[in-house]
């Protein structure tokens, strides 16, 4: 997959199939439009294309905003690629940009600049200055600039529409199986084993504290079954989100006690992948209680059928 941060950087024998948008999480619903994309590309000589923002246009219009994201730059190029896309951009949403029209990004960056012959945009999707492109621009310029259009059907899971703001608050919720379900795969969340207090180690309870990308989503606070990845290999184990409140810890930490695992992976990178919600932040009355629910929890996970 080509990557590109500059249209100016861009040139191609083959014209484009493209979709835009975010596309934060790449769910069963971005996945559809990428499955279309393929086919239309397959049937018509055409690259597949990407037209994404990074950053989140929402961090230059609402600064102060606490946005969290479903994707990590990374992330979100790996599930392009996985699905098979040829091109992806990377757009700046600079003064400049944000300031375009609908009509005028259509002529100027997808025909002119692109070479868009076939554009696919979610059901609710709109671009330009004031949300002034939409669907029915595009069907009118269409013929004008020669280029096909279309729009697909939003997918339905239970008979909610996915999105990715659905997938964000299932999360927060702690409905991990439910989030799964619209993104297609389990939720992750990668960083580096950073040095903790080393409580766990003393009560047979070792724990890899790790430490997340900033812009990254995480689930809410509690414990959870997850698989954990090392060098390419996976274990089971028990993730903790919370400020470890039985030990009057203030700071959130994200912990995973790993099981039948022994080693020092301290600066090492480890991804977990949140499988099933265990239960919320406890604080215990004592040291005790705390094992017990550990033990509990150990357990489950044990027994969870990955």
């Amino acid at each position: 997959m080509k990557v590109f941060r500059n249209f100016s950087d861009y040139t191609s024998q083959k014209p484009l199939a493209l979709s835009l948008g975010m596309f934060d999480g790449v769910h069963l619903g971005h996945k559809s439009i990428i499955d279309e994309l393929i086919k239309v590309g397959s049937e018509n000589n055409l690259e597949t294309a990407i037209l994404t923002f990074w950053p989140h246009p929402r961090f230059i219009f609402n600064p102060n905003e606490d946005l969290k994201l479903l994707n990590t730059l990374e992330e979100k190029k790996y599930l392009m690629e996985k699905y098979s896309i040829d091109t992806l951009f990377l757009k700046e949403f600079d003064e400049e940009f944000r300031n375009l029209t609908g009509e005028e990004f259509v002529r100027q960056i997808l025909i002119e600049k692109l070479h868009v012959k076939y554009l696919i945009i979610g059901y609710d999707h709109s671009f330009g200055k004031n949300k002034s492109g939409n669907f029915e621009l595009l069907q009118k310029l269409s013929q004008e600039l020669d280029f096909e259009v279309e729009q697909m059907e939003a997918i339905n899971i239970h008979e909610n529409n996915i999105s990715s703001t659905k997938v964000r608050n299932a999360l927060l919720a702690g409905n991990i199986k439910e989030a799964n379900e619209m993104l297609g795969y389990s939720y992750s969340v990668s960083g580096t084993v950073v040095h903790g207090k080393k409580i766990g180690r003393t009560i047979g309870y070792p724990t890899a504290n790790i430490e997340t990308d900033s812009i990254k989503l995480l689930p809410k606070k509690g414990a959870y079954i997850v698989e954990v990845f090392i060098k390419n290999q996976q274990y089971k184990g028990m993730l903790s989100i919370g400020t470890n409140p039985t030990v009057n810890g203030e700071k959130l930490t994200v912990e995973v006690y790993i099981i039948d695992f022994e080693g020092d992976i301290y600066e090492e990178q480890i991804t977990v992948k949140f499988r099933d919600f265990l239960h919320d932040e406890i604080k215990f009355e004592g040291l005790e209680k705390l094992i017990e629910k550990l033990d509990e929890d150990k357990r489950l996970t044990e027994e969870f059928n990955f």
